[in-house]
């Protein structure tokens, strides 16, 4: 894809769930593994159009740490689930970099990392299908 191209996509919001306690017992004012999740991304550099925010819950407490990845009313939604803080960030980054290089959010199969193949948790349809 040019530059043009890519400019003229929409911007890209990573969400991360910040109040994931994966069930374990997080002692109060413990860092919850959402948020080190997240603390391990906002480290990294996002692609270019992409921003990062923390979001309060995304309704997945059973399948661990998740994130959700939309980019404007053209593209699919998804949202992924049984992250590891301290080892799936750049798995994340990986994904999210694929997902914002395209203009319906459709990332081919054999592009997705296995995580991403074997923990979607849901596929949104575009606002203008």
């Amino acid at each position: 894809m040019s530059d043009p191209e890519r400019a003229a996509l929409p911007p890209v919001e990573l969400l991360v769930c910040v109040k994931c306690r994966r069930e374990l017992d997080v002692p109060e004012g413990g860092i919850r593994p959402g948020e080190a999740l997240h603390a391990a991304l906002a480290d990294r550099v996002m692609p270019e159009g992409v921003t990062l925010k923390a979001v309060e819950c995304l309704s997945n407490c059973s399948s661990g740490c998740s994130v959700a990845v939309r980019g404007g009313p053209t593209r699919w939604t998804y949202v992924y689930g049984n992250l590891i803080e301290t080892e799936d960030a750049d798995t994340v980054l990986d994904g999210v970099t694929k997902y914002a290089a395209t203009a319906d959010g459709l990332v081919p199969w054999r592009e997705r990392s296995d995580h991403f193949r074997k923990n979607c948790i849901a596929r949104i349809p575009p606002q203008e299908f």
